[in-house]
């Protein structure tokens, strides 16, 4: 049997897993990611895990090599422009400096939501479909686009930021990207907080939500419960991502979307909403794009990145 390494860098921990090279995940760990003195130690701790790794389970000679996820923009060639939440502040080769701490394995490196949607596309929920786009519901709007079976990374990786696409050009509120009107100040989890005090203030209507924190998770426990308030935000809600998600098919076109982050963890609940604004929007011949849930949770990332190394 050979071996791929996945490894999925975030800004509090790194998961790291071993995959055989037809799909299994065989083993995951996690590290701290050492964030001080400018990140210098998130490599250096990454090569000597997988060298602990290889020894415990004695595979030498038997590792292909190991795929990265990074959160930031990652050229083709492995070279990143800056990651904030690594306290990378330089621009270099993170698969060059990885691979020479680990005496010359072959490493790929890639943007995290791309890599997880690679994952998906490999043994999640797009295993039984074509073109693809992954879209991340977390804090944030996250996502990626497989072509081809091959991401889409754009000439300086920055492909896939589905996010960013402005859908109100008239919002005034900036985005964390320093622009506004992003996909993701309407259609993330803090977007649905804002949808869901906006509309609170808006009325005196009685609301479960009107007794609790307001975040996303009970947002949609009481769209589920049948509070009418709270189903008026997820129109909203579906409304948004419908439209972008009508926007990036007219572009790329996919068979499915997936829709992943601690969102898409409502349920199925979340899917009707966004369906029936996406065929709405959406130009005719693409309007047959099925939109599902992410399958792989939290290994997806780990999964894609395996699959950098073993598809090369």
């Amino acid at each position: 049997m050979k071996y791929a390494f996945g490894i999925d860098v975030g800004g509090t921990s790194v998961k790291l897993g071993l995959v055989s090279t037809d799909g299994e995940l065989l083993d995951k760990w996690e590290i701290p990611t050492r964030t001080e003195d400018g990140g210098k130690n998130v490599l250096p701790d990454i090569a000597s895990a997988v060298k602990a790794k290889i020894k415990e389970k004695g595979i030498e000679g038997d590792v292909i090599g190991a795929g990265i996820g990074l959160p930031g923009p990652v050229d083709e060639d492995g070279v990143i422009r800056k990651a904030v939440n690594l306290h990378w502040e330089r621009t270099f080769n993170v698969a060059e400096e990885l691979s020479e701490l680990l005496d010359g394995m072959k490493v790929r490196a890639g943007n995290d939501a791309n890599v997880a949607a690679l994952g998906e596309f490999w043994q999640g929920a797009g295993k039984d479909y074509g073109d693809m786009v992954m879209v991340t519901l977390g804090t944030g709007v996250g996502g990626g686009i497989i072509h081809n079976g091959k991401i889409m990374a754009g000439v300086t990786g920055a492909g896939g930021e589905i996010g960013h696409l402005c859908i109100m050009p008239d919002e005034k509120i900036k985005c964390n990207c320093g622009n506004s009107g992003c996909l993701e100040q309407y259609a993330s989890a803090t977007g649905m907080v804002r949808l869901t005090k906006e509309e609170l203030e808006a009325s005196d209507e009685e609301s479960e939500l009107r007794h609790m924190e307001i975040t996303a998770k009970n947002t949609w426990d009481a769209v589920k419960h049948g509070d009418a308030l709270a189903i008026r935000v997820a129109e909203k809600f579906g409304f948004y991502l419908g439209w972008g998600l009508s926007i990036i098919a007219g572009v790329v076109n996919p068979e499915v979307f997936v829709l992943g982050g601690g969102v898409s963890k409502c349920g199925d609940i979340l899917l009707p909403f966004v369906e029936r604004h996406f065929e709405e929007h959406a130009f005719h011949a693409c309007r047959d794009a099925k939109i599902v849930r992410a399958t792989l949770g939290n290994n997806a990332g780990i999964m894609g990145a395996a699959r950098l190394a073993v598809d090369d």
